[in-house]
């Protein structure tokens, strides 16, 4: 009896290659598919039936016959259609399966033929329990090895002569119940790497899709957030404006503008709001128009940074600040009335004396306190004076050893190359910033604004 057990169960494993083959190829199919995605048509459904019902036949072609029975895995068929395609598909499988069964005679075949129909009516009523969600390898497994000691029961309770029924379940039970629930389990792991596999993939697309859309998204926020730069460097008689703004991401939180005042007066700003991205690109929008706003009207260069305070710290629920330098340029009395407002101090290059002096005065950031006082400072320049203004992202922008630019850098090449255009110059410290980066990322955005003094208008 232990060699007649083996011998079966040897047998029946060898059908486990075929199973494997079967499952991948069908599981391919588009109408499988179609099923997975509960998307019933016909069609799938009338596949699926044909395709199941034909590996079911097979797996009573593939046993063995053993008294007047046969130990198989017909039941397969049925069991996995109706796991995956619902009580209909599980039905007609088993009909197919239980009828051919039935026809081969014997005297165990109306308790086979019964099994097989149920196999694949507990498959699907499995499959609506759940929902149409595919129970598992591990639930898969032992809905197959129930089954089959089912089916055994049911051989036992109706197939006649009992002693014969007996002696025939002895034998087969244990390698027909293997041998289903090892066909199963190999079935149900390719179908739950397929799942995976979907899963991933759907997951993959709509990361896909959402990342596409955020560049978008970013691309039409670059786009705005240059919108709200100058669109061209204003002409000044006696004087050089030029400036650059890199950012580190699609958008951020620097900014500078040039701001009419009166005929002769022109307003210049550079900003550097904290924190990256698309929220320091909105509170730097903000920032902008509001000092804009309170620049009308003329009043003195405090009360325009002052003001603008206010309305920034009433606005903003965030936490967020920026730092602000403003300066008014008087063309014809050729000063530069200026408050700072917790910003780098801008580089002041004097042609006569060659020194660099920085543009400090007493101030806050914006947006940290609801009120602020600001030092107000007035100087005079002289043709040849040089002002570079600029954001931390000069000054603070690393190499690969991690060492800052900082400002004696800046300082040196400001000495070396003052006497370049204002373009040139702006051009030059941008090469110098990048050139020392290297390959290091830019953590932080880089603008720059130069102010150069020519002739007197009256020279």
């Amino acid at each position: 009896m232990a060699y007649t057990i083996l011998e079966l169960l040897l047998t029946l494993v060898e059908k486990i290659c075929v199973i494997l083959v079967f499952a991948y190829l069908v599981s391919r199919t588009t109408y499988f598919q179609e099923i997975l995605d509960k998307k019933f048509t016909l069609k799938n459904q009338a596949f699926m039936i044909l395709i199941f019902g034909a590996f079911s036949i097979f797996g009573t072609y593939s046993g063995i016959q053993m008294f007047d029975a046969i130990a198989h895995v017909r039941d397969l068929g049925p069991m996995i259609a109706g796991l995956i395609g619902g009580p209909v598909i599980g039905l007609g499988v088993g009909l197919i399966g239980g009828v051919h069964r039935y026809f081969l005679g014997g005297f165990t075949c109306l308790s086979c033929s019964l099994a097989t129909v149920l196999a694949g009516v507990f498959g699907g009523l499995i499959y609506k329990a759940r929902k149409g969600e595919f129970i598992g390898v591990p639930g898969a497994v032992a809905f197959a090895a129930l089954m089959e000691s089912f089916h055994m029961g049911l051989a036992l309770l109706l197939a006649r002569p009992f002693e014969e029924a007996l002696i025939l379940i002895e034998t087969v039970s244990v390698p027909m119940i293997f041998a289903n629930a090892a066909g199963m389990f190999f079935f149900a792991f390719v179908l739950s790497n397929l799942i995976r596999e979907r899963e991933t993939a759907e997951e993959r697309d709509q990361y896909q899709a959402e990342l596409e859309r955020k560049r978008q998204e970013l691309k039409i926020a670059h786009e705005i957030q240059q919108s709200f730069l100058p669109d061209a460097i204003p002409l000044l008689k006696g004087f050089e404006l030029a400036a650059l703004n890199l950012p580190a991401r699609e958008v951020g939180g620097d900014f500078y503008d040039f701001i009419p005042i009166a005929e002769d007066k022109i307003g210049v700003t550079i900003a550097d709001v904290s924190g990256k991205g698309v929220p320091a690109a909105l509170f730097m929008a903000l920032s902008r128009t509001v000092v804009r706003t309170n620049a009308r009207g003329n009043p003195s260069v405090a009360e325009v940074i002052e003001a603008a305070n206010s309305s920034i710290s009433a606005d903003s629920k965030s936490g967020m600040f920026v730092t602000l330098f403003y300066a008014v340029l008087n063309l014809k009395a050729r000063t530069l009335t200026y408050v700072n407002a917790g910003h780098n101090p801008p580089a002041l290059f004097r042609a006569l004396s060659s020194d660099i002096i920085m543009l400090k005065a007493r101030g806050i950031a914006l947006g940290a306190m609801d009120e602020i006082v600001l030092e107000e400072r007035m100087l005079q320049l002289d043709r040849g004076d040089t002002v570079v203004f600029y954001t931390d992202g000069v000054t603070e922008a690393v190499n690969e050893r991690e060492e800052q630019f900082g400002e004696e850098r800046l300082i040196a090449l400001i000495n070396e190359c003052h006497g370049l255009t204002a373009g040139a110059l702006v051009e030059r410290i941008k090469s110098a910033v990048l050139a020392f980066c290297g390959g290091a990322p830019q953590f932080d955005d880089i603008t720059v604004m130069i102010l150069k003094a020519g002739e007197a208008e009256d020279a």
